[in-house]
């Protein structure tokens, strides 16, 4: 909200805090970027700035996606945008005045009965801005559990996740976050993790599809890191449970996702969707909200926020997060999404991504001079070992009208290796051009 200030109000705000004018207040920051020349061209009318835009979009470039690394190509229904872009959805983005906004709360309580059975765990909150931060804050929780100071995660953690992750943490006195490396076959080497794991440890943040796409052995790392005391996240591709286990299943303590897959689009890259589970045991630990049901004065069903541990709602020292993002048009994507599948249909959409995953694989494998760099289980994803640099064999697949993936060169050592994506989107014939394109490099 935007409430303007008379020079009166000024006045006596810059006379408050020390300062002659807006001016001074501002004598930090450069002056050329204080009042830059904006030189803006001719204005234009609606109409011819609509015939600019349309040519600008002419120039798009469509390209067949190959790409993943967090952000995934998924058919959505079209019973999914024509339910969630009605008026009384879409406008009433996040119920502030909770009495008033009984169907906005469904939804929600919807959503959340949807993620629970999805994760089979016990709570889940209203989702939060994305799948970084939903780890991150499950993370802060751990810590708060256990009052222990160690942070041990994957060395296969998504390289954008763990930045953010050591954002939140970073001003946090005695918190230290250490990696547990990989073996050779792309999954956590158990005995190095074993070794990384104390009664210092407070939790260990397991990614299963890892950011290269294998599957871990969650049963077995589970036991390790409770064996010690410490906490066990687990951060999971929400569509891979159609068909590998749950985190229940492996008694995690927090489970988290990006929940874009559930009938979002890529969007160039957002907005995300973060899905946050628990243990009921650790149910007043969660960020955000979790909406309820009650009983109104005359007895009916009525739907109510039971739980609001953020700083909006109680002193900002005892909330347990500062995020106020509630991303409810994506959840009500995902949860609309989820209920049209079911679970047939959500199984059956898993084993299409992992058979067309595994069949590019093979097709790729079969190119001189290109192999998989790992051996283990893997959900829609793989790196692939390039004989040249992976950004070169992106560029010449981009003339060929293909988008061919997502260049690992931030990560030492991988300089020509590529992860490679593919979800029930791509045919046999995408999946056959993907590897004629490759024998012309």
């Amino acid at each position: 909200m935007f409430i303007p200030n008379t020079p009166l109000d000024q006045k006596e705000m810059l006379a408050k805090i020390g300062v002659s004018s807006v001016k001074e207040l501002l004598a930090q920051i450069p002056q050329e970027l204080l009042y830059p020349v904006l030189n803006l061209p001719k204005a234009l009318t609606e109409q011819e700035l609509t015939a600019h835009i349309h040519a600008l979009a002419a120039k798009n470039k469509p390209l067949k996606n190959f790409i993943g690394a967090g952000m995934y190509e998924h058919f959505i229904p079209a019973a999914v945008p024509a339910l969630s872009s009605r008026g009384e959805f879409l406008t009433a983005y996040t119920p502030y005045q909770a009495e008033a906004s009984q169907g906005t709360l469904q939804t929600i309580y919807e959503f959340q009965s949807c993620i629970c059975a999805l994760m089979d765990m016990d709570v889940a909150t209203a989702s939060h801005y994305d799948g970084a931060t939903a780890a991150a804050e499950a993370v802060l929780a751990c810590l708060r559990i256990t009052g222990r100071t160690e942070i041990v995660i994957s060395s296969a953690l998504h390289p954008h996740y763990k930045q953010v992750l050591t954002t939140y943490v970073c001003h946090l006195p005695g918190v230290k976050v250490s990696e547990a490396p990989l073996a050779a076959d792309g999954t956590l080497d158990l005995d190095a993790l074993k070794a990384k794991l104390s009664d210092k440890t407070s939790v260990f943040l397991l990614p299963t599809p890892n950011f290269f796409g294998c599957l871990e052995r969650a049963n077995e790392i589970s036991a390790l890191v409770h064996n010690v005391g410490a906490l066990l996240v687990a951060l999971v591709n929400p569509i891979s449970l159609g068909v590998v286990q749950t985190p229940g299943s492996y008694n995690a303590d927090f489970a988290v996702a990006e929940g874009q897959p559930l009938g979002n689009a890529v969007n160039f890259g957002g907005p995300g969707l973060g899905i946050m589970t628990a243990k009921k045991m650790y149910m007043r630990q969660l960020p955000g909200r979790i909406v309820g049901i009650a009983k109104d004065k005359d007895g009916k069903r009525s739907f109510v926020l039971t739980l609001q541990a953020r700083e909006q709602h109680i002193r900002r020292e005892k909330a347990s997060s500062n995020i106020c993002s509630n991303e409810a048009l994506c959840a009500l994507n995902a949860v609309i999404y989820l209920t049209l599948l079911g679970p047939k249909g959500l199984k059956e959409v898993a084993e299409l991504n992992l058979e067309r995953a595994h069949e590019l694989a093979a097709l790729i494998g079969e190119v001189p001079g290109f192999k998989l760099k790992y051996s283990a289980p893997f959900f829609n994803e793989f790196v692939v070992e390039c004989p040249v640099p992976a950004k070169s064999v992106i560029k010449k697949l981009e003339r060929k009208g293909l988008g061919a993936g997502y260049a690992l060169t931030e990560i030492k050592g991988m300089k020509n290796c590529l992860l490679v994506c593919a979800t029930e989107t791509k045919t046999e014939d995408d999946l056959k051009a993907y590897q004629t394109a490759l024998k012309g490099i």
